[in-house]
């Protein structure tokens, strides 16, 4: 009966194909699309399991999340720096960290943080060390930089025409060992550079010091006067004013001489300067603060307390679920589109295979004729049709994990998530439905070619 079966399949080649490239590609659809939004639930819980509680401006939750933990780049409000402050002194607090985003370098976002949430978040490094001046930089294990590379940072992307910061250059000390997560495509920096380079952040004390000695060299000029019998705040005072009047006929002639000056508000760092990671109430802005609570207590307490008005608390695992429910929903939709598609192939093969019988009428007469019995010619055409839907859907599994694969493997390249993708204990139940409904669907041929009559067939 096999050799049979083969040589009927060999005669009518063509056909089989068809039939089995009908059957896998509308099972790898349904595969590729079940895969992949599990991997992406999977991948996506996995990069945020290590971030307790983000604080950032009053805004959207989901933005908050997807920026500061999955750094994709979006114009967020920046929070007071007190907030950083006075979690940094929070005793219900095991570390804090700021995020600090905007530039990039080759392509990779440039992230300005501390050592807690590097020294927290992984265990050593692959290579090198981490930085310890204002000029230094960490890598992600997917950075394609060695160690010492110079690193030039620009502000925003150079798709979307962003300029690169002059005279800032950071030097890489270290890479991280891969996580699995966007921060493997990250390049890490001291907040405090970040601030600077963007003319935030100077220390206060010294600019105080020099506010004082400024104010004790005018004190003692204070009662000088020169050749005109003015003193010299009479005398800057009266220069200002001049320059004040250059300055407004130049501007109606259309001429800025500092407009090149303005257009540049970029700072600068000093790369030997060592790192201060103490803030204080007057830190600049930022729009992200990642917390690490002592207890869960204390995690609902912060994140109570850090939802008003002008400040927004989350964890990160209830903005994903409200994610995962409209992934959800997504996978309801092309579930039910590559259901349909199963639907109409397999309404097609019962069709093909209802006028396949109707043709090969005088061959099962014949088999009839030469004595073979009616269960006979049942389980030849059943296992012929059951073993070209069988191996399209085989196919199709293979396909479809393929197919989930490459997406997930261009995904975790522009992301840095790993997306997990594989079969589960899930994945076999459904093959078998699918095997099973593939045997009924085979019966419908094999029950009409067992009902036929020798003596009909063979005068058909």
């Amino acid at each position: 009966m096999i050799r049979f079966i083969l040589a009927d399949l060999r005669r009518l080649w063509a056909g089989a194909v068809v039939v089995v490239l009908l059957v896998t590609l509308a099972t790898a659809l349904g595969v590729t699309v079940t895969l992949q939004e599990r991997a992406l639930r999977l991948g996506s819980a996995r990069a945020a399991d290590k971030f307790d509680l983000v604080i950032g401006a009053a805004g959207s939750e989901t933005q908050l999340v997807l920026s500061s933990i999955f750094l994709q780049p979006a114009p967020l409000p920046l929070m007071s720096g007190e907030v950083l402050a006075r979690l940094s002194k929070d005793p219900r607090v095991t570390w804090v960290a700021p995020v600090g985003f905007g530039d990039s370098f080759a392509g990779y976002p440039l992230v300005g943080t501390t050592r807690a949430l590097i020294g927290s978040t992984v265990s050593g490094f692959a290579q090198g060390r981490m930085f310890e001046k204002e000029g230094e930089a960490v890598v992600g294990a997917a950075v394609k930089l060695p160690l010492g590379a110079e690193i030039k940072p620009m502000h925003g992307t150079a798709q979307t025409g962003g300029e690169t910061h002059a005279g800032v250059v950071y030097h890489v000390t270290g890479k991280l060992p891969p996580t699995g997560t966007p921060w493997d495509r990250a390049i890490l920096v001291p907040i405090q550079a970040v601030w600077h380079v963007h003319g935030l952040g100077r220390d206060h004390g010294h600019e105080e010091e020099e506010h004082h000695e400024g104010e004790a060299h005018v004190t003692q000029a204070a009662a000088a006067t020169d050749e005109h019998g003015h003193t010299p705040l009479e005398a800057m005072r009266e220069r200002a004013e001049d320059h004040q009047h250059e300055g407004e006929a130049a501007a109606a002639a259309g001429h800025d001489e500092h407009g090149d000056e303005d257009h540049d508000h970029h700072g600068a760092i000093d790369a030997d300067a060592p790192i201060d990671e103490s803030f204080a109430a007057d830190a600049p802005g930022l729009p992200a603060v990642l917390v690490k609570p002592k207890t869960i207590a204390d995690a609902y307490k912060l994140r109570q307390e850090y939802r008003n008005g002008n400040t927004l608390a989350v964890f990160p695992g209830e903005v994903l679920t409200s994610l995962y429910a409209t992934l959800g929903d997504a996978r309801m939709v092309l579930s039910a589109v590559a259901a349909g598609s199963q639907g109409l192939v397999a309404a097609a093969l019962v069709l093909v295979t209802v006028t396949h019988i109707g043709q090969r009428r005088r061959q099962i007469g014949a088999l009839r004729a030469f004595g073979a019995p009616r269960l006979s010619v049942f389980a030849i055409v059943w296992l012929e049709l059951f073993l070209l839907v069988a191996a399209g859907i085989g196919l199709g599994f293979l396909a479809g994990l393929a197919a989930a694969r490459l997406i997930a493997d261009a995904f975790t390249a522009r992301s840095g998530i790993i997306l997990p993708v594989g079969f589960t204990g899930e994945d076999w139940r459904m093959a078998l439905i699918l095997l099973g409904a593939a045997a009924v669907l085979s019966a419908v041929p094999a029950i009409l070619a067992y009902r036929q009559s020798p003596a009909a067939a063979l005068r058909a």
